[in-house]
């Protein structure tokens, strides 16, 4: 019995420190920054800033398929695999629209723009600027599937025409987690709202 419990408190232990690590790596990853414009029963509106995305369209069409093919390609990208063997750091959110052709995006982090980004040795990826923009934004946690991705996109829809604003058909899918954080994970259906209103 004491053996169980020793093990059990080690393993509680191991634990906490996975979740001290894990909250620290998130803490220093770079994230996109936004303003909230309002804050309304279950939503946000938000502005985005103009940004430089690192992309790669995809024939995928399903949450697996579109995290796993787009994230191999473009963390090969960030990890080293360019002309300079550079290393770029890693930003939050990614990115992930999902329609008859998908597209992974990862945000370049501040520091970096095209004239000094170093040339991707998959000549699938480009660079991409999006301008200001200004999105409604719903959030669900736990782990992303196609089916809690439908779900949101179809509740946020449903608020946005409640609330009688009007809304594009550019949608995309936002995760902040790393693979390994299992606790406390944050997603996110965002769309381009027509702005303004």
């Amino acid at each position: 019995m004491k053996t169980i419990i020793i093990t059990i408190s080690a393993l509680f232990i191991i634990a906490l420190a996975l979740s001290a690590f894990v909250s620290k790596s998130i803490n220093d990853t770079e994230k996109q920054e936004y303003e909230v414009i309002n804050e309304l029963n279950e939503f946000q509106i938000r502005k985005y800033a103009p940004a430089l995305y690192s992309s790669v369209q995809l024939s995928a069409s399903t949450y697996k398929e579109v995290s796993g093919q787009g994230f191999r390609i473009l963390a090969g990208y960030i990890f080293g695999g360019n002309e300079k063997e550079e290393k770029i750091a890693m930003t939050s959110p990614v990115t992930m629209e999902m329609k008859e052709t998908s597209k992974m995006m990862f945000l370049v982090p501040s520091g970096w723009d095209k004239n000094n980004l170093p040339k991707p040795n998959n000549s699938s990826i480009y660079f991409e600027e999006y301008p200001e923009r200004v999105v409604a934004a719903i959030e669900f946690g736990g782990w992303a599937n196609d089916a809690k991705i439908r779900k949101y996109t179809e509740k946020l829809v449903s608020l946005l025409e409640e609330n009688n604003i009007r809304y594009t058909d550019n949608f995309a899918y936002l995760g902040y987690n790393p693979p390994y954080d299992v606790v406390n994970r944050r997603n996110e259906v965002i769309v381009e709202l027509e702005w303004p209103q």
